[in-house]
């Protein structure tokens, strides 16, 4: 249960003011049809986390305890120090172009491609090979990225008036700090 908490906490967090929360309130400013872009959403992430918490899992069959403590210690605290870099949204994102694919398939398409490489997908690694639970990690990465994107598809540019992005951002380099101290000495 502690690494679906944890892995819902963490990405809840570090998704806000990311690139695909952006990506997000575009789409639904875009086509409003916020059940469609929900769901697409829902599906990209599913994907991409499964198989970022696949390579979080792989990794700790090839990797010594030991060399897997440093490793994810010092990936946490760099991650940590990425979180204080506000993401912006290009503008030649695929949100610019004729839906295609339709709204779910071009939300889908879009979100999927985005979250390569994101600090999400990273994370989702980082704490699938920590916690040794691919399925609740991913299960609350998934939470977690619903948690913040789902209601910027609804509620839009109120949402991005009332939140502090810039202290959700201090907040979760601060948990990442922790993570890292906690894992370099060799605590969970």
């Amino acid at each position: 249960m502690e690494a679906f908490l944890v892995s819902t906490g963490i990405v809840a967090l570090a998704e806000m003011g990311d690139k695909t929360q952006l990506l997000a309130l575009v789409l639904a400013a875009r086509f409003r049809k916020p059940w469609p872009i929900v769901l697409g959403i829902l599906v990209a992430t599913v994907a991409n986390h499964a198989l970022a918490g696949a390579l979080g899992a792989w990794v700790t069959t090839m990797v010594g305890p030991d060399a897997l403590r440093w490793v994810l210690g010092i990936s946490f605290v760099a991650m940590a120090l990425w979180m204080l870099i506000p993401d912006k949204l290009d503008e030649g994102d695929s949100a610019a172009k004729a839906p295609r694919l339709g709204v779910f398939g071009t939300t889908v398409l879009a979100f999927f491609l985005a979250e390569m490489g994101d600090k999400t997908q990273i994370a989702t690694v980082m704490l699938a090979a920590q916690y040794h639970a691919w399925l609740w990690v991913v299960a609350g990465t998934t939470l977690g990225m619903m948690l913040a994107n789902a209601p910027v598809v609804w509620f839009g540019e109120r949402i991005t008036r009332i939140v502090p992005i810039r202290v959700v951002h201090w907040v979760s380099a601060g948990v990442f700090s922790v993570l890292g101290v906690l894992a370099l000495a060799g605590w969970g």
